[in-house]
């Protein structure tokens, strides 16, 4: 799971992780150059490697979260390698709130039906994307969510592509 420096939306992170966890799955979290992230919303996480060492091939799944922090991302070299890798590998990436922008600007959601919070509308269709302003969207093995009230069906759907 990769999460902003600050900043990262507490209960897209927290949420799903759970689910993952439950479903037993071991959830490693990345950041930029910090060892604990900030949420928005008061929380904070240890992260356990830095974006620029992820292998996305090595996971199953690589998902990013939302919250203002991740437009960091939008256009950041290693998120968008992460994103690139993941889809080139098969995995499954999940991204929410903001977040799908990221998968956008790294030209993977050209011809897919996707989903983002309201204010990447226009950038997700600008890159190909079919928005269809729903809570979660599944095209292929690339899940995007609306935001934090899509959390818990975010987790579920990628534990239901994991199985």
């Amino acid at each position: 799971m990769v999460i902003a420096p600050s900043n990262y939306r507490d209960e897209e992170l927290e949420i799903p992780k759970e689910i993952f966890e439950k479903a037993g799955f071991d959830v490693r979290i990345a950041s930029k150059g910090v060892v604990k992230a900030d949420g928005i919303l008061g929380g904070t996480t240890d992260v356990d490697l830095d974006i620029e060492d992820v292998i996305a091939y090595n996971y199953d799944a690589v998902v990013f979260i939302g919250g203002s922090g991740a437009s960091e991302y939008f256009n950041n070299n290693d998120a968008l390698r992460i994103a690139e890798d993941a889809s080139n590998s098969g995995i499954v990436l999940g991204a929410i709130c903001i977040a799908p922008s990221i998968l956008a600007n790294a030209g993977l959601l050209n011809g897919k039906k996707a989903t983002a919070f309201p204010s990447e509308k226009d950038n997700l269709a600008k890159k190909g994307a079919h928005y269809t302003g729903d809570l979660v969207t599944v095209d292929g093995k690339i899940v995007t969510a609306k935001g934090p009230e899509a959390a818990e069906e975010f987790g579920e759907k990628i534990i239901r592509l994991l199985r």
